[in-house]
């Protein structure tokens, strides 16, 4: 059979159409495009070891001895407030700043009963009569004391501190992560075994009580992402993500109480593409879950790589990574799987063209982790010059939150020129640390730090 020769409008269609499939390839492809698209790909590179806001952490402190990027502490809610609308921000100060000068972001949430230290409630509570109970679990044999949540003079103070909270540190830089915390034991929304179940009486609050702390915090925070223990109704239409503090223990589903049986009841599985999940790998798992053979026993999952693949998990707090800490083996088995939760940015192509007064950019990024990054700080690109001093920045449009895990992005702007110097550049790019002296974000592409640190290096160009 002959087939006819194409008309010219029906080969300018063909190619037009070819082009604009060109244009979104995925940016894992091997090839950035066609030669004459002007696309240029970057090569793949290691994902770094320690990244902001992912990995492992440990308790507020100065280690060597793993890589990371925050810090987790707790304080009690009597630290700051000093009356009904009375604070002492100082202890959270001092925290913020000692984290901040080591380069970290930090995670952290405020208590009112920490079994086993001294009662969290403010004194002034105290001496209006808030009634409190005595206990022995968890060896706590009587030191802390379980409030009444729902007595109105607690509740109206905690409706008091979260706001004066959001209000002086909602978009914080030092703060990467807050956890809700101040009900229940630890703040961790549970009076167990006081849980109303047979035989036992009931502490916690009212689901009222709980709904109004929710909304308390969601009203009080815009900017800083909040984390929450347990999935529920109540909080899955709130802008709240969760903490599983029994990670790979009590994590996949199965019985109906495990973190991802909640998720599943509350309708939440899918929360973790605009809302953080963090959390605790299990105490009692973390010498021995990355040992060689596993070595823990018990009824937990045991499951690792499940529960990151499930719960879609950006950080954990796991003190045995930095003490006493992991070797051989067992420090790689660590390490690879702190790499393997959170984000994992890739700048897989680029392209420049000259306009009269300005120069066009586009990168193709894309998210090789299982979460994305879930602030929007700002991505620039930067003019560096022979002398190796960066010329000129531009702080960009693109949203970094915009780029989730299986769905590459093709990002463009057009940068003013106009006043730069001719000659040649050398193009970098970073997501820039909002916090002073922080840890660099850096992309698992090969150019990172090459030609200026904390910079991705796109190539070479020419002003004239």
């Amino acid at each position: 059979m002959v087939l006819s020769p194409l008309s010219r409008r029906a080969r300018t269609a063909v190619v037009a159409a070819l082009t604009a499939v060109a244009l979104v390839l995925p940016a894992s492809s091997s090839a950035a495009g066609p030669p004459d698209d002007g696309w240029r790909a970057l090569p793949a590179a290691a994902a770094p070891d320690a990244n902001p806001l992912k990995g492992f952490i440990p308790y507020a402190g100065s280690y060597s001895t793993f890589p990371h990027s925050m810090e987790w502490f707790y304080l009690p809610l009597n630290a700051v407030m000093t009356g009904p609308d009375r604070f002492d921000w100082k202890p959270l100060e001092d925290q913020l700043n000692a984290i901040a000068a080591r380069g970290h972001q930090a995670a952290f949430r405020f208590y009112l009963d920490y079994p086993a230290k001294p009662s969290g409630i403010p004194q002034f509570l105290l001496d209006q009569g808030l009634l409190t109970r005595p206990y022995d679990d968890f060896d706590n044999h009587g030191l802390s004391v379980s409030p009444d949540y729902d007595d109105p003079r607690l509740a109206a103070a905690l409706d008091t501190f979260i706001a004066a909270l959001g209000k002086r540190y909602d978009g914080d830089p030092r703060a990467g992560f807050i956890q809700l915390g101040l009900l229940g034991f630890w703040g961790e929304w549970h009076t167990w075994p006081h849980n109303g179940d047979p035989g036992t009486e009931n502490w916690f609050a009212s689901q009222a009580q709980q709904l109004r702390v929710l909304k308390a915090y969601d009203q009080a925070f815009d900017k800083t992402k909040l984390m929450v223990r347990y999935p529920s109704t109540d909080n899955a239409a709130l802008d709240l993500g969760y903490h599983d503090d029994s990670f790979a223990y009590s994590t996949l589903p199965g019985p109906g109480w495990h973190f991802m049986d909640l998720m599943q009841q509350a309708g939440t599985t899918g929360k973790w593409l605009k809302a953080p999940i963090g959390g605790e790998l299990r105490p009692e798992l973390q010498g021995c879950l990355f040992a060689v053979p596993m070595q823990c026993g018990g009824d937990g999952d045991n499951n690792f790589a499940d529960g990151v693949t499930q719960t879609h998990v950006s950080w954990l707090l796991n003190h045995y990574a930095f003490s006493p800490g992991y070797t051989g083996t067992t420090y790689d088995n660590a390490l690879a799987a702190a790499k393997s939760i959170g984000y994992e940015l890739r700048v897989a192509a680029v392209r420049t063209s000259h306009q009269r007064r300005s120069l066009d950019v586009s990168v193709r990024i894309q998210n090789d982790g299982v979460a994305p990054f879930y602030y929007d700080w700002p991505l620039q690109v930067a003019a560096v010059g022979r002398d190796g001093r960066i010329a000129r920045t531009w702080t960009t449009p693109w949203k970094l939150s915009g780029i989730k895990p299986g769905a590459p992005v093709e990002l463009s702007t057009a940068l003013r020129t106009a006043g730069l110097r001719k000659g040649d550049y050398t193009l970098v790019l970073r997501a820039a640390n909002p916090m002073r002296g922080g840890l660099p974000l850096r992309f698992a592409t090969a150019g990172q730090d090459t030609t200026v640190p904390g910079w991705l290096t796109l190539g070479r160009t020419r002003i004239s």
